[in-house]
């Protein structure tokens, strides 16, 4: 079972949609499980303080260390690997969903406030984890993103594992166009090639079009298909 664990200062926002779906019956079918640990339940105060002002000045708040640090170790085991969700973070991409949903589990902190002290991530050796170039208020959002282009690639959470061979990324190319019925719609017709029934012809021309479409949406991604399709020759 792959087992996630969300630690934030809102629980109550998970599981959220993943609890219909797909997800809700991978859940229920025993694929995959969630706990979620609230960091608030580990402040030593009477106020469950969990912030602080920032040394040096600044405006907003810092999630304080020793809390945070408090609710890991009694929740995480040693050697697990732990992900900060944080826009400083290394960018997450199919590549990195293909890595993290081969692991036993995930474990995500979700942020707020201005972050968190850095020490935290030091020395519980996080790793932060980044899913775009813009702020959110807070990591719970993220979270959601994250789990779900990794659940999906466990096994036996899709009912057609051989859907994902073909996806955007998973080789570098966005998807070709898929169509379905009415062959007329509005007077656009489905190409013509896919009614042929000739499976090499359909494969050519569904990577012409992946090819053709991110050369001209997707420049840095071409860049990098060119690349990896130049490696291959040699």
């Amino acid at each position: 079972m792959y087992a996630v664990k969300i630690f934030t200062l809102y629980p109550e926002t998970f599981p959220g949609p993943l609890a219909g779906g797909i997800y809700g019956k991978a859940m229920r079918n025993g694929l995959w499980s969630l706990k979620t640990v609230n960091i608030r339940d580990y402040a030593d105060d009477k106020h469950k303080t969990v912030d602080d002002t920032v040394f040096g000045g600044g405006s907003g708040m810092l999630m304080k260390p020793d809390i945070v640090a408090n609710s890991l170790d009694k929740n995480i085991s040693k050697g697990e690997k732990i992900f900060y969700l944080s826009p400083k973070g290394k960018k997450f991409n199919q590549s990195f969903a293909n890595s993290l949903s081969k692991q036993n589990g995930i474990n995500l902190i979700c942020g707020h406030f201005e972050g968190v002290d850095d020490r935290l991530l030091s020395t519980r050796n996080i790793e932060e984890i980044s899913i775009g170039d813009y702020v959110l208020s807070g990591g719970e959002t993220a979270a959601f993103v994250i789990l779900d282009a990794v659940l999906r690639l466990i096994p036996g959470v899709l009912g057609n594992k051989d859907s994902i061979k073909d996806e955007t990324f998973e080789n570098s190319l966005l998807e070709y166009p898929q169509f379905t019925k009415p062959k007329i719609w509005e007077g656009k017709s489905v190409p013509d090639v896919l009614f042929s029934g000739d499976h090499a012809k359909i494969k050519s021309w569904r990577l012409s079009q992946s090819e053709d479409i991110t050369r001209r949406q997707r420049p840095d991604l071409w860049e990098k298909y060119l690349k990896e399709k130049n490696n291959e020759k040699h």
